[in-house]
């Protein structure tokens, strides 16, 4: 699968030869959604917690006695029914992470990578340099890459330069390609990558990897 190559001035410089097993798949909507349901559970903390009536704090004497006051029967002031009484059923802590299988976890990736390709939402980079942190240039080169919505931008290595001039734009993200997950890749319309971030991505995700796994087993 060949994919056009721009330069940060928005003109094309060539082509890149990618893996079809990487960024030509046709995407698993079903797997894509449970790696991104997962992703998302295993971020919440579960640290939510409510009292239940025996453990609001407050005397467990009866208000008023039980018969012939003319009035309906209560018990203490912990009720849930009273002002300040416990919560019934009310959320306490739980572990909310899932385990997704490894090979539905990279399956889910290649998806993402193949459905961005495939709508023409990825732009690869022959190259992605800056001298020092720039936020005003990289808005420059996005600009130029007829970048106008949220964006994703890929780069081989960690890159501190570019994540830090991307780190002020509005939905724009920075991440290095051994980083990618489905939460991210969604959440952005455009995924700009370097032609390192597209080898880095087929070093990771791509069949000759998975075919060391297999023989490993």
């Amino acid at each position: 699968m060949l994919l056009p190559v721009r330069n940060v001035e928005g003109q094309e410089v060539g082509s890149i030869e990618v893996e079809d097993y990487v960024f030509g798949l046709r995407p698993n909507r079903a797997v894509l959604h449970q790696a991104y349901v997962a992703q998302r559970a295993n971020q919440r903390r579960g640290t939510h917690s409510t009292k239940t009536r025996g453990e609001v704090k407050g005397s467990t004497r009866k208000t008023r006695p039980q018969k012939y006051t003319g009035r309906a029967r209560q018990g203490s002031i912990r009720a849930p029914h009273r002002k300040g009484g416990g919560v019934v059923f009310g959320p306490k802590p739980r572990d909310y992470s899932q385990r997704l299988p490894k090979k539905m976890r990279r399956l889910a990736i290649r998806s993402a990578l193949s459905a961005k390709a495939a709508d023409g939402e990825l732009i690869v980079l022959d190259r992605l340099e800056l001298e020092r942190p720039n936020t005003r240039e990289m808005a420059r080169i996005l600009q130029n890459l007829g970048v106008d919505r949220s964006a994703l931008v890929v780069t081989g290595e960690p890159d501190r330069t570019v994540f830090l001039s991307v780190r002020n734009l509005e939905k724009k993200k920075c991440l290095p390609a051994a980083y990618l997950n489905v939460v991210d890749l969604l959440h952005h319309r455009y995924l700009v990558m370097t032609e390192a971030a597209v080898r880095k991505a087929e070093e990771l995700w791509g069949e000759a990897r998975d075919r060391e796994r297999s023989l490993k087993r």
